[in-house]
C-alpha cells in the first residue's frame, strides 16, 4: 500500500481513520478505540446523532423517507463504526425491533408480513448494536427460513419469485454475519447459511449470468457508497473480507475489475449515487471517495494474503 492513500484515509473522517487503523496498520488497539470513540462526537456520526428527533427517530421515520429514515440511518451508523453502547442508537433498535416485528419472525414497516431484505438490513442493526433480545433469534431464523434452493434470498419470493436477487442476498447476508458475531446462537446453522449464500454470488462470480456469463446489471460494477439497500461488487466483497472467506478463483474477475477502477493515485472513485432524501452529502460524485478507498484497500489485502 502507497503511504499517499493511507495518509489521505487518515486526514478523513473519525468513521474513515479508526477503520484505516485497524484495517490498514498494525496500530495498536487503544489508538484504534480512541479514534473510534470520537464517531460520536465529531464529523458524520455526531451531525447524524443531532438530527434524531424527540421519539428516537430520524426524519420521523421507521423505513422511509427514504434515506433519511431511521433505517438507513441506523445502517450509516453501522458503517461509521458507532459504539454498541450509544444510548441514542440503542433507544433507535427498540423501536425498530418493536415496531417492526412480524407474527412470521420477520421484520417490515408497518409490521405487516416480513420483507426479506428489511429484515436482514434491521437484523443486522439490532445484532451490531448488541441489543439484548430473545425476539432476534426468530429473526435469524425467519430468514434461514427464506433461503431458497440456489442459496440465495428474494424479498419477491412470496410473490412466486424462483432465484435469488443478489441485493436481497448481500443484505440478508450482512444481517446473519452480524448475528454470528454478537449474538453468537446456532452458529453452525447460521455459518452454513451464509457458506450457501457465498455459494450463490461465486456461482455468478459477483456480477454475472450463471447460464450466459454475461454482466447482469451495470450498476453492479459501479461502486457507490452507501449501498442502502442494492448489491455492487465491492459491497459483496468487503463482505468476503469481513469473513475472512476462503480465497475463490471465482472472486478473481471482480478483484480484476476493482484494481482496473483504480486511480493513478491510489484512490477510487465514488462512481455511483442512489436518488433520494439525505442529511448531508459524505462525498462529491465522480471524485476520489475515502470510503471507496478505504473498502478496496482492505478487500486487496485480505486478497494478497
Amino acid at each position: 500500500m502507497d503511504r499517499d492513500s493511507l495518509k489521505g484515509l487518515l486526514e478523513g473522517d473519525p468513521a474513515i481513520r479508526w477503520q484505516a487503523l485497524r484495517d490498514l496498520t498494525d496500530a495498536p488497539p487503544r489508538r484504534v478505540r480512541q479514534e473510534r470513540e470520537r464517531v460520536a462526537i465529531e464529523g458524520w456520526g455526531a451531525r447524524l446523532l443531532k438530527r434524531q428527533d424527540s421519539e428516537s427517530t430520524w426524519a420521523g421515520g421507521l423505513y422511509t423517507p427514504k434515506w433519511k429514515s431511521t433505517t438507513y440511518t441506523m445502517l450509516l451508523l453501522r458503517d461509521l463504526g458507532l459504539s454498541h453502547e450509544n444510548r441514542k442508537a440503542r433507544a433507535a433498535c427498540a423501536l425498530l425491533l418493536d415496531e417492526g416485528m412480524c407474527a412470521d419472525g420477520g421484520i417490515d414497516y408497518p409490521a405487516r408480513r416480513a420483507e426479506t431484505c428489511i429484515t436482514g438490513m434491521v437484523l443486522s442493526i439490532l445484532t451490531y448494536f448488541r441489543y439484548d433480545d430473545e425476539r432476534l433469534d426468530a429473526v435469524a431464523a425467519h430468514l434461514l427460513q427464506q433461503q431458497m434452493p440456489d442459496g440465495g434470498w428474494n424479498c419477491q419470493r412470496p410473490r412466486g419469485a424462483t432465484h435469488a436477487s443478489m441485493h436481497t442476498t448481500i443484505s440478508v447476508l450482512e444481517g446473519l454475519r452480524m448475528y454470528e458475531e454478537h449474538r453468537r446462537r446456532g452458529a453452525r446453522a447460521i455459518r452454513s447459511a451464509q457458506a450457501r449464500g457465498r455459494e450463490f454470488l461465486l456461482q455468478h462470480r459477483l456480477f454475472r449470468s450463471h447460464r450466459t456469463g454475461e454482466v447482469i446489471k451495470r450498476d453492479f460494477l459501479r461502486l457507490a457508497y452507501p449501498p442502502r439497500w442494492h448489491y455492487d461488487i465491492l459491497r459483496a466483497l468487503d463482505y468476503f473480507q469481513a469473513v475472512d472467506a476462503p480465497r475463490d478463483e471465482r472472486l478473481s474477475d471482480a478483484i480484476s475489475l476493482l484494481e482496473e477502477k483504480r486511480r493513478s493515485d491510489g484512490r477510487w472513485n465514488l462512481e455511483h449515487r442512489y436518488r433520494g432524501k439525505v442529511f448531508f452529502e459524505m462525498e462529491r460524485l465522480g471524485m476520489p471517495s475515502r470510503w471507496n478507498t478505504l473498502r478496496a484497500l482492505r478487500v486487496l489485502r485480505w486478497w494478497e494474503r
